[in-house]
């Protein structure tokens, strides 16, 4: 038996066919290099075309594999640094552990996390303590797998207020080229989710949700489509009349760059919504050495 998804990943193969691909009235910009030396760097930027409002952030990553540390910076455009130290397959196998800060020079605001993760075969286990000054709230989540079926639990304590914050359950079903998804969130919201891969080139997901003590539901469904090894063509609808369609294509395979150009129409916007996403890749050789 595999070793079962995170909580936070189940059903994550119909959301990425909803999501990936897609810009809603943002023009964006993410690029990924690595040196020589091993250190990986990211840049992104976006801007949104309604506001105008430009955010970016960087974030640098090295891996020391003999010890099994990973160190990673970030800042944003806000003015926040984070600093983050991974630790995995050291104390126990299976078993990772971060320390994950952030600080705010502008508001001196600090926060800062420990979070763990087990897993083996049958079983992913999580849990995060986010500490405030407050009092630290306790995030756990469980995931079991039985020949392709999947059971979870998620949950957060309020240690100030000690009561239980989130109450999440999941159910699903997975196979090579299906899956089944349903969950149940603080017993008020409940959805599912199928995604089904028909071909090596056609992929499919519906999406349904549904909130109790409310008449609307929420329905959806998306495909994506590869047109050859370097392109790929998408498309979305819903119940609220939103029809997104997105085209991606790989200028150097395995090298340069993807562009993706979407449209969003709908009956309850008064004007059409459009997202460029730009993402490029550079290989050590290609770029700088340190």
């Amino acid at each position: 038996m595999a070793i079962p998804p995170a909580y936070v990943d189940l059903g994550k193969p119909a959301r990425d066919i909803f999501n990936k691909g897609y810009g809603f009235g943002l023009v964006k910009l993410d690029v990924k290099t690595k040196s020589a030396s091993g250190v990986e760097f990211t840049t992104s930027g976006s801007s949104n075309t309604d506001t105008g409002k430009v955010n970016g952030s960087l974030e640098t990553k090295y891996k020391w594999a003999e010890y099994g540390l990973t160190f990673t910076e970030k800042w944003n455009t806000d003015n926040t640094l984070g600093t983050e130290i991974a630790i995995e397959d050291q104390l126990a196998k299976g078993l990772k552990v971060t320390f994950d800060t952030t600080f705010s020079p502008n508001t001196g605001k600090k926060s800062g996390k420990i979070k763990s993760a087990y897993k083996r075969e049958c079983i992913n286990l999580g849990c995060d303590v986010d500490f405030d000054f407050a009092g630290p709230a306790v995030h756990g989540s469980a995931v079991f797998g039985y020949e392709g079926w999947l059971a979870g639990y998620q949950m957060t304590f309020d240690t100030a207020k000690s009561k239980l914050t989130r109450n999440n359950f999941s159910v699903g079903y997975k196979t090579g080229d299906f899956q089944l998804h349903t969950n149940v969130n603080d017993g008020s919201e409940f959805g599912g989710s199928i995604y089904q891969k028909v071909s090596e080139s056609l992929e499919t997901a519906i999406n349904l949700a549904w909130t109790a003590g409310s008449n609307s539901t929420r329905f959806g469904f998306a495909a994506k489509y590869k047109l050859d090894p370097t392109a790929s063509l998408s498309a979305k609808v819903n119940n609220s009349s939103l029809i997104g369609v997105g085209y991606t294509q790989t200028l150097r395979p395995g090298k340069s760059c993807h562009v993706n150009y979407i449209i969003y129409i709908s009956s309850m916007h008064p004007k059409k919504n459009r997202g460029l996403c730009i993402y490029m890749h550079f290989f050590p050789s290609e770029y700088f050495f340190l």
